[in-house]
């Protein structure tokens, strides 16, 4: 009896040991962690002061900034551009900065420092740089930089919002990686309010288009399907300017009328994937393309392993699986030619 006792107490002993032993060491691998842990700025409009704030070894620190250090009314661009002689596009980077930027880099859209290097063409990032990726946070500001220094040299950068832009600024956080979710946790924060009307980039992104024309090609997240084009009178203006009131309204009120579906359903611009997955027939394309008044169609959202044409060069997809964090590719349309600009700078013709 006494040795049963004794067993079970040295038992009980040995387990205590073990379990003390496994709670220490995931404390020092959530202190190494912390400590390694960095993150911004995010920088927040309080009570007309702005306030940054940056996750350094895992601590927040916070700095009050000049009134006028940055801008805080963004008026939304025009939808249509014409006469523009060289365009860059590509789509879906998904937080993995250190991707596109050897890929910007060596065709030659910035120049080693991060700066402009494209002149008078136009950059199109055609939606979905959140989520996913550890780096979303430096790939909105390095754009924020770009369309600035863009804008100065003739040029311009323009960033559409997709369906994971529109899927944050909705609360909708499932595909955030679990970097931000720390980040969110050290703020004291939803990661959704870190992108809100009350901070810098979140009022940059409620002025962004879901959809422009540059010459005669049509920029859009998912794709233009007909279902979308019967249901609207075709105007981009018209239909950004929609979308951008959209992201202030709940779901619950979008999904009491038809709205929510056309706008965000499986055939709207954000989600749509009919170009790859429909069978559609050349004489369906032609028939979009008329009804846009667009003689081509670039869009991300459907993965491939490189940029691809399809339809005979009338749709081009620009999503290249950057997402993946190896590889990636950019299209250049040059007098009325395409090009499939590779990661380490080569030009290859359609």
């Amino acid at each position: 009896m006494i040795k049963n006792t004794l067993f079970i107490i040295i038992s009980i002993i040995t387990i205590s040991s073990v379990f003390s032993q496994e709670v220490e060491s995931k404390k020092d691998s959530i202190k190494n962690e912390l400590s390694e842990f960095s993150d911004g700025p995010y920088i927040f409009i309080e009570n007309n002061r702005l306030i940054e704030k940056t996750i350094v070894s895992g601590k927040v620190s916070s700095r009050v900034l000049k009134a006028n250090a940055y801008d805080t009314v963004f008026t939304p661009e025009k939808s249509a551009f014409n006469k523009v002689k060289k365009i860059a596009a590509l789509s879906d980077i998904h937080g993995q900065y250190d991707v596109a930027i050897e890929l910007l880099k060596n065709n030659k859209i910035i120049d080693k420092n991060l700066n402009w290097n494209f002149g008078s063409g136009h950059l199109v990032i055609v939606g979905d740089i959140f989520d996913r990726g550890n780096k979303v946070n430096e790939m909105l500001w390095l754009i924020y930089k770009l369309e600035i220094q863009a804008n100065n040299k003739g040029g311009r950068v323009h960033f559409l919002l997709g369906n994971h832009e529109y899927m944050i600024l909705h609360k909708d956080l499932r595909y955030i990686s679990e970097k931000y979710r720390l980040s969110s946790k050290l703020l004291n924060l939803e990661y959704d309010q870190l992108y809100s009307h009350k901070t810098i980039i979140g009022r940059w992104l409620r002025s962004k288009s879901t959809i422009i024309k540059i010459n005669n090609n049509v920029f859009v997240h998912g794709g233009v399907s007909e279902d979308f084009i019967v249901n609207n009178d075709f105007n981009l203006e018209k239909i950004n300017d929609v979308m951008r009131k959209s992201i202030e309204r709940t779901k619950q009120e979008m999904k009491s009328t038809d709205f929510y579906n056309i706008y965000y359903g499986n055939k709207s611009l954000i989600w749509y994937r009919g170009y790859f997955n429909d069978n559609l027939t050349d004489s369906d394309i032609s028939k979009i393309l008329e009804l846009v008044n667009s003689k081509h169609i670039i869009v991300g959202h459907c993965s491939n392993e490189e940029v691809v044409q399809l339809y005979e060069n009338k749709i081009f997809g620009v999503d290249s699986s950057i997402k993946k964090g190896k590889y990636g590719e950019l299209l250049f349309i040059e007098n009325k030619q395409f090009f499939r600009g590779t990661l380490n700078g080569k030009k290859i013709q359609f």
